[in-house]
């Protein structure tokens, strides 16, 4: 009966590796990845299996796979684990907070405190006069490697403000916009340019970054067509559909939260 003796440690290792495989499946939710993750359990729980079992030699050949797709893991789950080091390596105080809260370790969420209803309704301006924007709100991930490539500032974040940056004759309208704490930190910002080859042509450069962005960090984007006036909302490197502004305001809310 020696399985029966738990020590308090054995219960910290169980709820740390809960914590981790959790945090795993909301990374690589809704993703292609997440079916590589379930095969890969699938062949683990097998392997398993055959060691109980003592089927020596399916239990080496499960054994050489497993220990040689731990390379092929790093590449297959770049991105993730790319968004994980940035969680963890983030040195805002602020971006920790946020992502224990992911796991309700600091009591009550009391919603957003970005000004998402002045962000909306600059972009529904926009929108309306094909002004084209790009803004990036950040979540948990640090964004200061793209930040350095454009002008800092410091703004409260407001409509008359978002609507002034992005206007055509003004010098600052190229580029992206980073949202920090409702705080305008940059402006012209150049993001990386996704290569993904499913984007739909009809979108331009201004989508291209925003996927980028988005696939590379945990941020949110939003972009306004220059084309056409649509206000597309990107995140995780995809679009998020919507029927109208007030969904899209209460899908920010509960993603900013």
């Amino acid at each position: 009966m020696d399985f029966l003796d738990i020590r308090i440690i054995d219960i910290v290792d169980i709820v740390l590796v809960a914590f981790l495989l959790y945090y795993l499946y909301n990374l690589v939710k809704g993703t292609v990845a997440i079916n590589i993750l379930v095969g890969i359990i699938i062949v683990y729980a097998i392997y398993v299996v055959t060691q109980l079992l003592e089927m020596e030699l399916l239990s080496k050949i499960l054994g050489g796979f497993l220990g040689v797709g731990m390379f092929a893991l790093v590449v297959v789950f770049q991105p993730e684990i790319r968004k994980f080091l940035l969680m963890l390596g983030s040195t805002n105080f602020n971006a920790r907070r946020r992502f224990f809260k992911q796991f309700k370790m600091l009591g009550k969420d009391n919603g957003p405190k970005i000004n998402i209803e002045g962000i909306l309704s600059a972009c529904r301006k926009m929108s309306e006069s094909n002004t084209g924007a790009l803004i990036v709100i950040q979540r948990n991930n640090s964004l200061d490697f793209v930040k350095n490539s454009g002008d800092e500032m410091n703004l409260q974040v407001n409509q008359p403000i978002i609507e002034s940056v992005f206007f055509k004759n003004s010098p600052l309208h190229d580029g992206a916009m980073i949202i920090e704490e409702n705080r305008i930190t940059a402006t012209r910002v150049i993001l990386p340019v996704s290569n993904d080859r499913k984007i739909p042509l009809r979108f331009g450069l201004r989508h291209r970054a925003a996927v980028g962005i988005t696939e590379k960090t945990d941020a949110v984007c939003l972009v306004v067509s220059e084309e056409n006036g649509q206000i597309s909302y990107l995140k995780d490197g995809d679009f998020v559909l919507y029927d109208n502004l007030e969904e899209l305001h209460k899908i920010l809310e509960a993603d900013l939260s």
